[in-house]
């Protein structure tokens, strides 16, 4: 069998020790404290807005978006990007794509951890009690940021690395992923803001790691071979 250079890439992420399978970018790299504003206070003017908008939210969602929402609550994979690359994209044809998104997944976890722990916001069904979730709740104290919200954007920004020429579509699948938190109920508005700006701050510094880079150049070869698009240039 012919042996590629992807396919030597691929095997030593895979072999890999457990710690080097760890997110590429620290809280002391991207230093999240310091990019965000502190959320809205509960009861202020801002929370209350926020908290009207969900009311709004709720009233108007549909049994079709609530199953969208319930689907991705539970999908925090790389491959919720399904919508935008088909049915080929899996964990089962991509591993080496299903890899880098386990890295992001882990720096999603460090870097939106450390701000979530810091600012320690109270979930929206939790300030009130007269909104109706449809996802999973936590009595924890960790609204802000959204978590989801972060790593649908850290792994669309990943894999527009990877395929450019999609780059409308997984923005769009990114921005359905944070809004559906909002449909969820278990998310303020500026709590989807702020993972943006974490996951495009953690994206920047990530660019410039070589192991990052690594990655995404197995991923790429392997992503692109499967589906059949165009050599990147």
């Amino acid at each position: 069998m012919k042996t590629t250079a992807a396919t030597i890439i691929l095997l030593a992420l895979l072999c890999a020790p457990a710690a080097a399978r760890e997110g590429f970018v620290t809280p002391e790299q991207s230093h999240p404290l310091a990019i965000l504003p502190t959320p809205p206070a509960p009861h202020s003017a801002t929370s209350d807005a926020e908290l009207a908008e969900l009311h709004r939210i709720e009233s108007v969602r549909t049994a079709e978006q609530v199953a969208s929402a319930q689907a991705d609550d539970e999908n925090q994979t790389i491959f919720l990007f399904k919508t935008v690359f088909g049915e080929k994209f899996s964990k089962e044809n991509l591993p080496a794509v299903a890899a880098l998104g386990a890295r992001l997944k882990a720096d999603e976890s460090a870097n939106t951890g450390a701000a979530k722990e810091a600012f320690r916001r109270i979930r929206p069904y939790n300030v009130d009690k007269t909104l109706h979730p449809v996802c999973k709740t936590k009595t924890k104290d960790d609204s802000y940021p959204s978590g989801h919200t972060t790593v649908g954007y850290l792994m669309g920004l990943a894999l527009i690395d990877i395929a450019p020429e999609r780059r409308d579509e997984i923005l769009a699948r990114a921005e359905a992923y944070g809004h559906n938190r909002l449909v969820c109920g278990v998310h303020f508005p500026s709590d989807v803001a702020a993972a943006r700006l974490v996951a495009y701050a953690v994206h920047a510094i990530m660019e410039l790691d070589p192991s990052y880079q690594k990655e995404v150049a197995a991923a790429r070869a392997e992503l692109r071979g499967a589906l059949g698009l165009a050599a990147a240039h």
